[in-house]
């Protein structure tokens, strides 16, 4: 062959092809190949961490969740319940809170048309609070509200400002 990488003995795969060749190419999700060296990208993910947010203060941000999406597929007997489920899982990962807790107001939104027909947006407020029992597991828990809001549209997550 003319780029002469057919002519040397046994071929042992396209990765062996590639090392021969010198090109910049990523096999097989876990070496990078450079020049014909190796290096295993875990090991450089490792020292570029970014620094982690503080997350053990008190909080309020206001967010727009497509109940929708998220209850895609599902079965009608079951989406009222999955829209709280989602609402407090969503709550969870932005706050880093395990207690979340729904205000009566949301419950009472998400189910006013029934089990099946479900809002498919709801505008929330979410606040990270401290827990003041003592006996508590969790330092901090998070309440979830209902916004009301005529329309979705330009609306963002916003961190509105303390009275």
């Amino acid at each position: 062959a003319e780029d002469g990488i057919r002519d040397q003995p046994r071929s042992r795969g396209l990765g062996d092809v590639y090392k021969r060749q010198g090109i910049n190419a990523e096999y097989m999700g876990i070496f990078i190949m450079k020049e014909g060296k190796a290096k295993d990208k875990k090991a450089d993910k490792k020292g570029d961490k970014k620094p982690r947010k503080d997350n053990n203060k008190e909080m309020i941000k206001e967010y727009t969740v497509n109940l929708h999406k998220r209850l895609f597929k599902m079965q009608f007997k079951k989406r009222g319940k999955r829209a709280i489920r989602e609402l407090k899982k969503f709550a969870q990962t932005q706050m880093w809170v395990k207690d979340v807790r729904i205000d009566s107001e949301l419950n009472h939104f998400i189910w006013k048309n029934g089990i099946r027909d479900v809002p498919n947006k709801v505008r929330i407020r979410v606040s990270k609070k401290k827990n003041q029992d003592e006996d508590a597991k969790e330092p901090f828990f998070c309440l979830v509200q209902h916004l009301d809001v005529e329309d979705f549209s330009g609306l963002r997550t916003e961190t509105p400002k303390q009275q």
